[in-house]
């Protein structure tokens, strides 16, 4: 079945969300419900993103995709420098050390060979988009490929090398921003980034980016997406893998906002306005350097329960979410899909 075949007749996406809130238990629940969920590889260990893929597919999951981070061009040495230093009060603060700064490559191809060899359903990948050759690999084994864009020319690039698809990132979306070039990275709402998106290219577009509602969803097929990705929306889900405090921190009328920060990894992305974004403006380019350094920090403030200091990566339309379960999540936004007069 081709992407755009599968899309149709799945055109909700649960995205993928590395750090732990995407489990194989979601991903299946998603499935189940017809649509499709996502596993994330990034930080995690081939051997455990392995293992991932067996629960998923043992929980009876058929169409479902792991998502990958590209590596990125070396950090700059004084950025990294220049931030460890501000963590100091940080960690004088949680009582942890701040962590070595490392810039590997999440362990690039391991993972595609695993992805290459287990025959996913759907390869996604994140923070750039690999060369003709892996895509070529990834087809072979039977795999669609979706890269995710922030930009018409991004998208462009992803097509010139061979992905099926693309997922077009606005700037409304949770956690990490997606752009190839972080520092020229393109903020279109999602909506403009969608018109732009499927006039440059002939596959199909998964929109991303705030969505939470059925009708939301409707929009963005209305202005030419194949299919619609939502993160936020099962944060709060059961399945969900997401700290308990973070899923609370959803609901506290004491977050009120988004914004998009570089300080918790060297990277923007979009969380919960908390303390830790607050008091750290900065915009260091050095990923994944300060993802290492502040991940000891990060724990620690988790394990206590401290709000103030944990990445609480959300999209704009945070306060949607629900502590349903995640097929629940899915038969409501059908239902709400439908009062819009389109279904999915």
């Amino acid at each position: 079945m081709s992407l755009a075949e599968l899309l149709r007749e799945r055109p909700v996406v649960q995205a993928p969300m590395a750090g732990g809130s995407s489990t194989p238990a979601l991903a299946a629940a998603v499935d189940r419900a017809g649509g499709i969920g996502h596993l994330a590889a990034g930080y995690l260990a081939p051997d455990a993103v392995r293992d991932q893929i067996r629960q998923v597919r043992e929980a009876g999951a058929e169409i479902f995709g792991v998502n990958v981070f590209v590596p990125g061009p070396p950090s700059d040495p004084d950025a990294v420098r220049a931030h460890r230093l501000r963590l100091e009060s940080e960690s004088g603060r949680q009582g942890a050390a701040v962590g070595e700064p490392v810039h590997d490559d999440d362990a690039w191809e391991a993972k595609i060979d695993l992805l290459v060899e287990a025959a996913v359903p759907v390869a996604g990948f994140t923070f750039g988009c690999p060369d003709a050759a892996t895509l070529a690999r990834l087809r072979a084994a039977g795999t669609a490929t979706v890269v995710t864009v922030t930009t018409a020319e991004e998208a462009r690039t992803a097509v010139g090398r061979g992905a099926d698809g693309v997922c077009a990132q606005g700037l409304e979306a949770g956690g990490h921003r997606a752009s190839f070039d972080p520092v020229r990275s393109g903020d279109r709402p999602l909506l403009d980034l969608v018109d732009e998106v499927v006039a440059a290219v002939d596959v199909p577009v998964i929109a991303a980016g705030g969505l939470m509602t059925g009708e939301g969803i409707a929009r963005v097929l209305g202005a030419g997406a194949a299919a619609a990705q939502l993160g936020t929306a099962f944060l709060r889900c059961p399945e969900s893998g997401a700290n308990p405090a973070h899923k609370a921190a959803l609901a506290d009328p004491a977050f009120d906002r988004t914004a998009v920060t570089w300080a918790f990894t060297g990277r923007p992305a979009r969380g919960l306005v908390n303390r830790f974004i607050t008091e750290h403006p900065e915009r260091p380019y050095a990923y994944p350097d300060v993802h290492h350094m502040t991940k000891p920090l990060r724990a620690a403030a988790a394990r206590a329960g401290d709000t103030g200091g944990m990445a609480l990566w959300a999209g704009q339309g945070f306060r949607r979410a629900s502590e349903d379960p995640a097929g629940e999540v899915v038969a409501r936004l059908r239902r709400e899909a439908a009062g819009a007069g389109v279904r999915i």
